[in-house]
């Protein structure tokens, strides 16, 4: 092995098991090595999108504009960890998404039973009085909504083999069988449904301390260990700019200009082949279900 592989090898080995978790190496095996049916075939459009590189920038839009929904920010501030447990959260939710994408259907449904009993003990009451349950079929739905929206705006972007929108409406509508799994209502199966959905949710959406603490949390005070800094911080500045024009007030942000979204998304060019480039030839057996 020559030294620039070896390099390579040990910083993949390191971004991986700080997002897949101690138990990785394990999980990445069983998902991907466990014989049997699988929902999903190799090529697939979810396959495609949830095993490239760009779900680093997708899942980090996708934190961001789910917390605009006081109830779901409500939940994720009270039950969620994300401060107290940062790693750990994105670990379950990567693994949450290797397995529902590339395991077998039998340990993708087992994964969907457990966290709808997870959902079952989630309740709470909003700030401004609001009851919320974590298994309610619309916040489920907004929370599927924000995750595909960004998910796949990021991959035509960063993707390595950027879909269609052909391939954009079948990974909608194959992402649409883990929502309605896990107990989500009218869930978009194609593009133009996702573009209705988010629409249909606008009124509903706006600013809380909450969602800007959060942001602030995930941007400027995130627990990354200094070598891995200056990627996270392109990484960021790429899922900022993606956002929706109209959130960026709602989050105390500032929008960037012409120069600076082109700034961005060079940056999140740069970030998303490094981490390409980290992981291997094999990347989506690596980077699965990140964000």
């Amino acid at each position: 092995m020559s030294p620039l592989s070896s390099v390579r090898d040990r910083a993949g080995t390191s971004l991986f098991l700080r997002v897949a978790g101690p138990d990785g190496l394990a999980s990445r095996e069983r998902i991907h090595g466990t014989p049997g049916p699988r929902w999903y075939p190799p090529g697939s459009p979810i396959r495609t999108v949830h095993g490239d590189a760009s779900m680093f920038v997708g899942g980090m839009r996708a934190l961001l504009l789910q917390s605009l929904h006081p109830a779901a920010m409500a939940a994720v501030a009270a039950h969620s960890g994300y401060r107290g447990d940062p790693w750990g959260r994105l670990a379950r939710t990567s693994t949450f998404l290797a397995t529902t994408t590339f395991a077998t259907i039998d340990d993708a449904t087992a994964m969907i039973d457990r966290v709808r009993s997870v959902h079952e003990r989630i309740r709470g009451v909003t700030p401004d009085g609001v009851e919320y349950f974590a298994g309610d079929p619309t916040l489920l739905r907004w929370v599927h909504v924000a995750e595909v929206d960004s998910f796949l705006r990021s991959h035509r972007v960063y993707g390595q083999r950027p879909l269609d929108r052909a391939g954009a409406d079948e990974y909608l509508a194959q992402a649409a069988r883990v929502a309605v799994a896990l107990g989500a209502e009218r869930v978009p199966e194609s593009v133009a449904e996702l573009e209705k959905a988010l629409d249909e949710f606008r009124p509903v959406l706006g600013p809380s301390a909450a969602a800007r603490d959060a942001a602030d949390f995930l941007l400027h005070d995130p627990p990354v260990p200094r070598s891995l800094r200056p990627g996270y911080t392109l990484l960021a500045r790429a899922a900022v700019a993606s956002m929706p024009a109209w959130s960026f007030e709602m989050l105390g942000l500032d929008r960037p200009g012409p120069a600076g979204l082109r700034a961005a998304r060079a940056a999140g060019a740069v970030a998303t082949r490094s981490i390409r480039w980290m992981l291997g030839p094999d990347d989506a057996s690596r980077v699965a279900g990140v964000g």
